[in-house]
């Protein structure tokens, strides 16, 4: 388990990978985003995006997937906010998404002696080392058990 203590202002982990397909980009859309250039592949290559893209909130559902996945788990007593939510580039299928967390600021709590805030900067880039999505993340994170 990661703890509070355990995050370093300045330091750069790598959080996981994930490889997009076509059905994944399909089947979310589908469901939550269905404009065309999600959905239907003709459709998508006369578009802006000369292809299929993944949706935003597709590849925010991927870094959150990565970050609770991810080990050793970080203990995470709630997510406080989102801020600066960047979409950089398009994802398409046959991508490996590869999410990097880049640690900002850490602060014990005023109020309560066993947690602290952490602010994150959560980068997800492609193969080709391309940022598609970046955002700022603070989370309230438990201390090391005494």
């Amino acid at each position: 388990m990661k703890y509070f203590e355990d995050f370093v202002v300045g330091e750069i982990e790598k959080v996981g990978k994930y490889h997009l397909t076509k059905e994944d980009i399909i089947t979310f859309a589908r469901k939550w985003d269905p404009q065309y250039f999600h959905i239907d592949q003709e459709a998508a290559d006369k578009s802006v995006f000369s292809g299929l893209i993944a949706a935003g909130t597709h590849l925010l559902a991927i870094t959150v997937l990565q970050l609770v996945t991810h080990q050793p788990r970080v203990s995470v007593l709630a997510g406080l906010g989102w801020d600066e939510v960047r979409f950089l580039g398009p994802a398409r299928h046959g991508d490996t998404l590869t999410l990097f967390r880049e640690c900002l600021e850490i602060r014990p709590s005023a109020s309560k002696q066993d947690r602290g805030v952490v602010r994150n900067r959560l980068t997800l880039s492609n193969q080709n080392g391309h940022s598609l999505l970046s955002y700022m993340d603070t989370i309230l994170v438990a201390k090391r058990p005494v």
